[in-house]
């Protein structure tokens, strides 16, 4: 089934089983004038964005019929649309799980329903939905790399990438600041305006931005790790480096 073009407002499909949840966010949203739906498990949730596709689904991971995960992975086929996963699961595992299928952000329970409607519109603002900000340069380009603000397009070599929000983010951000090194922390403020945070949420989207725009992943020419300080978007056209530990995160691992 194909889904229905989508309103002028803003919609937010509000998935959770828990109805006193469920309605507390709806009304925070509905004051900050956006639309909202309402669904309390998983096959509705995914007959929901079929009949009409959201900009933005708040989704619970604990759900009857399908799990959050699962229903992740059914609405994002359908089209692009930002999901903030809001869930009682506290472990790091589903987190990191959560933000590698694409998810926008994370809010764990219980949480300050104005700080979540603050959040969705934060990733509306990021979204195609969201108007350009006027005095950004509306085409960033640095190698095979470019990036259209206007359109919320990126490219690497001519070929459209399927970036989330957070991954279109953080690509223009290093776009605008090419060569320049900025730690987990200061990308976790300047590119999404967290104060604080889980920063491996940084390194998971640089470990997904690099499986679109890298030749081999593995070996990053592109956004490429300054040991023991942070992240850098280098020059695609310098030569290969042979610097040791060159492409591993700050703990050793690859990032």
């Amino acid at each position: 089934m194909i889904p229905a073009p989508r309103e002028t407002a803003a919609d937010v499909l509000v998935v959770d089983d828990d109805p006193t949840v469920a309605e507390v966010v709806a009304a925070y949203l509905h004051r900050t004038g956006l639309e909202v739906r309402l669904v309390n498990d998983g096959p509705t949730a995914v007959a929901a964005a079929q009949t009409r596709l959201p900009d933005l689904v708040v989704l619970d991971l604990m759900l009857p019929g399908y799990d959050g995960f699962e229903v992740f992975r059914r609405i994002r086929r359908l089209g692009p649309v930002s999901v903030i996963m809001l869930t009682a699961r506290t472990s790091e595992q589903d987190r990191i799980l959560g933000l590698e299928l694409g998810a926008d952000d994370y809010v764990t329970k219980p949480f300050s329903p104005r700080e979540l409607a603050l959040r969705v519109h934060s990733v509306l603002r990021r979204s195609d939905r969201a108007p350009r900000v006027a005095d950004t340069a509306e085409v960033l380009r640095h190698g095979p790399l470019e990036v259209d603000q206007t359109r919320h397009e990126a490219r690497c070599d001519g070929r459209l990438l399927n970036l989330t929000v957070r991954e279109f983010d953080l690509l223009a951000f290093l776009l605008a600041h090419p060569r320049q090194v900025y730690t987990r922390a200061e990308l976790m403020h300047q590119v999404w305006g967290w104060e604080y945070g889980d920063q491996s949420t940084v390194t998971v989207h640089v470990r997904r931005l690099r499986e679109k725009i890298e030749p081999d992943p593995a070996v990053p020419r592109y956004l490429v790790t300054v040991w023991g300080v942070g992240y850098r978007l280098d020059d695609p056209a310098d030569a290969e480096r042979d610097t040791p530990g060159f492409g591993q995160s700050q703990d050793g691992e690859s990032a």
